[in-house]
């Protein structure tokens, strides 16, 4: 069974972080992280969608559900992200699936002198439900402008997707700490090794 630490959540929303629960896209297979249904339900409880108690369960098709969502979702914002419409099938299913649990009711609270949108206590009774709700989130980021923001993480053992909230709006990395810097210090190494074989003149 996964971690709650196997998971990355630097999506930016959270059904850019279901789609990076796949790790690894560009090797054949890639990584699956969500094995069972008690990692389904455990990724839910950490993405703050489906309420701690009673304990819940998932059901084996309730996890072919999530990892098929999943997937709808990635080719449906990549689309979206590239200026393309999703395939039909794909907004069928996105439809589909966001139908299957109410949208929470909208808050609001007053922060530093103004109104901002407050979380809310409302949160999933049920793993088909949680799943239901990161479709809804997948519908608002396609039809929001922030879908053209969607970016794959220019590290070439990565391919995670996130949301590129930058103000230049030109980040290329998942994360600075993890892909950035590496990339960085590897750059640097191949540099110094190049500058250690130059010629002297």
């Amino acid at each position: 069974m996964a971690t709650d630490g196997m998971w990355i959540w630097d999506g930016g929303r959270v059904c850019l972080d279901l789609v990076n629960t796949l790790r690894n896209r560009w090797r054949t297979p890639p990584t699956e992280t969500l094995r069972s249904s008690g990692d389904l339900v455990l990724w839910l409880h950490e993405a703050g969608l489906l309420a701690p108690d009673p304990p819940h369960r998932a059901t084996a098709a309730t996890l072919a559900s999530g990892r098929r969502l999943r997937e709808v979702v990635d080719r449906a914002v990549l689309a979206g992200a590239d200026g393309r419409l999703p395939a039909a099938d794909d907004i069928m299913m996105l439809n589909r699936s966001a139908a299957e649990a109410p949208r929470p009711a909208l808050q609001i609270t007053v922060t530093d002198g103004r109104l901002e949108p407050a979380g809310t206590a409302n949160l999933a009774t049920d793993p088909a439900v949680a799943l239901a709700l990161v479709a809804q989130d997948a519908v608002d980021l396609l039809l929001s402008a922030e879908i053209r923001r969607v970016r794959v993480c220019g590290a070439d053992t990565c391919a995670l997707r996130f949301l590129d909230r930058s103000p230049a709006h030109n980040r290329r990395w998942c994360s600075m700490a993890r892909c950035g810097n590496r990339t960085k210090v590897r750059l640097h190494q191949a540099r110094a090794r190049r500058s250690e074989h130059t010629p002297r003149g």
